[in-house]
């Protein structure tokens, strides 16, 4: 390895060691780089061949450099001829202009050690290409070395010769002298050029005369630089001293022998012997028949053998042997043409374009490469010849390989990818967009291709949208993703919500079998997805009516309703979970929510327990004087029921509504009772006693019978305060819950039941002992429970403290009492007061019912309940009937009447 590296890097070094050796000095290198040596040419491949770069503009150029070092062995007269006729060969082509002769880009430049001039980029020389490699780096490039000359191309390559020539002898009067394969030139598009005008002759004679071209006599002692190569000289040269232009022609006729014979020429000449050896080629030429030409194609032999013909007449001119049907092929004829195009009008270019892709595949790729591929690209500075041009163009670039298309189409097609005008650019390049995202590289794709497709979809050309709508699912999968996706897809989208197209919004099957595919595809990808908010607001109102259209069949609408159930299950799954989650966590919430009003309400109930009891003692005055023990059983089990931690949310909701209820009992409006103030006590005493001595008397002639006693029918004996007759039990006021209103829990006797009397018996059984004994009662149905009243606890403490103000009951509970002041009750007999209380005998409802009647319409006035709203018979349990003795009663009596 490392011996490859210094035999590569000993061979660089000896290259640019020659070159700088060449050159060095010359004016030429002050405007041009000198490169590598790639060829030789001229007369006796003397001159080198360099690569070159125009320093100002880049500019392509091939290098000739002539080295005096070659003439070092010749004495200084024959280096002073030697150098004239190189210098006068060179100056000749650089007045020449013609697209058969090699281009002067740089003229001839002299300096001590070379002579150096520029032309047009070359390939090689035809004696190059035909093997002979004279003057030619040790490493020959194998561009050279591997060439192969295709029959289009030789025989467009003689074509061109011929049409130089006929130039040089129609035209400019001129014998050019020395015709052969090293004053022919290929340049870099394969072009066969002529130079090495180095002998050639003009005419002495007038232009409208016969042109007369006088010849030197071929002389043997000069250097070989100074003399043609007589092997492709004519006869005549040498024998009898004369040239014309048919002198070029036979020539040209040993140039196509050569090339046809691996570059031997038709005769091997003896330089030291040249008369004998001319003298011998003469007569070699008067026998010389079809059989010494085989290997030159048929149909040019006839030409040829013409052409070698001894007698100058004989010969065809130049311009004669351009319309040989030789010169008839039709890649010759093509080529010919593109080299004279720039002479033909539009309308002649656009014919020639149009019927030129059928004739692309018969050259040879090499061919189009060098020589089509330049001429078509130039005619993209043309706008109006870009849509005939440019399809050849792509046919070129599929034969391509990626490195040439980068290389040599690429860079062409730079600035037609920004034209927008005319609009069949776009149309082609859509075509072929396949062509172009597979070779061309992705920074370009994403710079120049993608964005004439987007140009191509904003277009106002509605055939260019629906071409370009259906030519992209055929290179789709070659566009990136993120280009399909942030560039692509919005535009498609604009173009078909925009377009003024029937053919866009079509409502055809095979448009609503994509849409429904598009749908499908995007709702069962992973990374795109539908979410259900866009299934339920714009997808379903899409596709449900979509699918009713008539156009489709049974398999279409099957399909269209099989999307649609899928989409409908996927967003009734998703749907219902979402709200069972949210249930989940409402009930939590509403839970921790329970659990810190259920905490408020004991601290609230632990601080502000005395003024709560207060408030309940004042609103539940009434009604807890007519309720037992059930409230508090009650509210001692709503207690318990709060204090307990842990509830099921059952429980926990049972609570919620039972606290709602409590606390729209509690925004009610209670009926509270009138206030009056107590008249005080007059001064003034009155006598009772009479009167009441009378009534006492009356009252010990009756009998109370004193019958056994039932469970649910007894009285025992109360607190001395008047309100409290006629109740079972002692009533506690301090262990009571009072809330507002009457207590739920009290019971009340009715009317239905009865108290028998005897009249002989005496309900006292002395005069100090006043009340009564025993009193049996009849049973009672059951009383309905009355609505709590509230009454402040004080009015509860005030009645335990002094007697009772029947005048502020009356007052109170309204006029169904009937009013009687104690002047009146003085004034009536024993058995009319008493008669206000008990019927006499044998009227209706005498007995246990007629007497309980009785009591309770005394019960109701002293209490008030009748007439009171919040007055219910059935809310009172059934009281006990049965009144026991009490040592207390002549003081309830007492207190009863002041």
């Amino acid at each position: 390895m490392e011996s490859m590296l210094n035999k590569l890097k000993s061979t660089v070094t000896k290259v640019t060691a020659d070159v700088t050796s060449a050159v060095m000095g010359n004016p030429v290198t002050r405007e041009f780089d000198v490169g590598r040596h790639i060829a030789s040419g001229g007369n006796g491949l003397a001159w080198k061949i360099f690569h070159g770069t125009k320093k100002s503009t880049k500019q392509e150029v091939a290098v000739f450099v002539f080295d005096k070092k070659l003439i070092d062995k010749y004495q200084k007269f024959e280096k002073d001829q030697i150098i004239d006729s190189l210098k006068r060969g060179v100056q000749q082509l650089t007045r020449l202009r013609h697209p058969r002769l090699l281009t002067v880009q740089h003229p001839l430049e002299e300096s001590r050690d070379c002579l150096a001039f520029c032309t047009e980029p070359v390939f090689a020389s035809l004696a190059n290409v035909l093997g002979n490699w004279e003057n030619l780096p040790s490493s020959i490039s194998p561009d050279i070395k591997d060439y192969k000359l295709y029959d289009v191309e030789t025989k467009y390559g003689l074509l061109q010769v011929s049409e130089g020539l006929s130039f040089l002898h129609s035209s400019v009067k001129m014998v050019h002298g020395n015709v052969t394969p090293e004053n022919i030139i290929l340049n870099k598009s394969g072009a066969w050029k002529i130079m090495g005008f180095d002998f050639c002759v003009s005419s002495s004679n007038p232009s409208e005369q016969e042109p007369k071209f006088p010849c030197k006599e071929w002389d043997p002692n000069l250097p070989s630089l100074c003399l043609p190569n007589p092997e492709y000289l004519a006869p005549e040269y040498i024998l009898s001293v004369s040239c014309e232009t048919a002198s070029d022609m036979y020539s040209l006729g040993a140039v196509i022998y050569a090339v046809f014979n691996r570059g031997k020429p038709v005769f091997e000449v003896n330089k030291q012997d040249i008369y004998r050896s001319f003298s011998r080629q003469l007569d070699q030429l008067s026998r010389l028949g079809s059989s010494s030409l085989t290997s030159i194609p048929e149909e040019v032999r006839e030409h040829v053998k013409l052409l070698l013909n001894v007698t100058p007449t004989v010969r065809p001119d130049a311009d004669q042997m351009t319309k040989i049907p030789f010169f008839d092929d039709v890649g010759a004829v093509t080529l010919q043409y593109f080299d004279t195009l720039f002479q033909r009008d539009n309308l002649q270019k656009s014919q020639f374009f149009k019927g030129l892709p059928k004739v692309l595949p018969k050259l040879p790729k090499r061919v189009i490469v060098q020589r089509i591929l330049p001429c078509l690209t130039s005619e993209f500075v043309n706008p109006d010849m870009v849509p005939f041009v440019l399809p050849n163009v792509l046919l070129i670039a599929e034969e391509c390989t990626k490195e040439e298309y980068v290389r040599l189409i690429l860079p062409e097609l730079g600035p037609v990818f920004k034209q927008q005008e005319p609009v069949q650019i776009l149309l082609i390049f859509l075509q072929k967009m396949d062509l172009l995202l597979t070779k061309t590289p992705p920074d370009e794709i994403k710079n120049s291709v993608l964005p004439m497709v987007y140009r191509a979809l904003e277009a106002p050309s509605i055939q260019i949208q629906e071409l370009c709508l259906n030519i992209i699912p055929t290179f789709a999968n070659l566009i990136d993703y993120p280009s399909m996706k942030n560039a692509l897809i919005p535009r498609i989208k604009n173009a078909c919500l925009q377009t003024s197209s029937l053919a866009i919004p079509s409502k055809e099957p095979a448009v609503l079998m994509g849409i429904l595919g598009i749908y499908k595809c995007t709702f069962t990808h992973k990374k795109l997805g539908i979410t259900k908010e866009q299934l339920a607001g714009k997808v379903l109102p899409h596709l449900i009516p979509l699918s009713i259209e008539n156009n489709l069949n049974l398999n279409q609408f099957s399909s269209f309703i099989a999307v649609i159930k899928e989409m409908l299950s996927r967003l009734e799954s998703e749907h219902r979970t979402k709200l069972e989650q949210l249930h989940m966590m409402q009930e939590q919430q509403r839970s921790l929510e329970i659990g810190n009003q259920m905490n408020a309400s004991e601290e609230t109930s632990v601080t502000h327990a005395g003024s709560q009891q207060i408030d309940k003692v004042f609103n539940n005055i009434g009604a807890d004087l007519l309720t037992g023990g059930e409230s508090e059983n009650k509210e001692d089990g709503l207690q318990n029921k709060q204090k307990r931690v842990s509830l099921t949310l059952e429980e926990k909701q049972k609570l919620a509504k039972e606290q709602e209820q409590a606390q729209k009992l509690k925004s009610q409006q209670p009926l509270k009772p009138q206030v009056h103030t107590p008249i005080a006590p007059s001064k003034q005493t009155k006598d009772l006693t009479d009167t009441l001595m009378d009534n006492i008397t009356s009252l010990t002639s009756l009998s109370v019978s004193t019958p056994k006693l039932s469970a649910s029918s007894t009285f025992t004996s109360v607190p001395s305060t008047g309100l409290n007759m006629m109740f079972s039990t002692p009533i506690d006021n301090s262990k009571r819950n009072l809330t507002n209103g009457l207590n739920a829990n009290m019971g009340f006797q009715t009317s239905g039941f009865s108290m028998p009397v005897n009249p002989n018996q005496n309900f006292f059984s002395s005069a100090s002992t006043a009340g009564v004994t025993t009193m049996t009662l009849g049973a009672a149905p059951t009383l309905s429970s009355y609505s709590p009243l509230s009454v402040p606890p004080a009015a509860v403490k005030q009645a335990q403290q002094r007697p009772a103000d029947m005048s502020a009951l009356n007052n109170l509970f309204g006029p169904q009492k009937p009013k009687v002041s104690m002047n009146q009750l003085s004034q009536q007999k024993p058995n009319q007061w008493l008669n206000q209380f008990v019927p006499p005998q044998g009227s209706p409802g005498v007995g246990s019912a007629a007497m309980g009647a009785q009591v309770n319409v005394m019960g109701q006035a002293a209490f008030g309940m009748q007439g009171n709203p919040f007055f219910n018979p059935q809310n009172f349990a059934q009281p006990p009937t049965t009144m026991a003795s009490s040592s207390s009663a002549s003081n309830d009596l007492k207190d009863l009447f002041g």
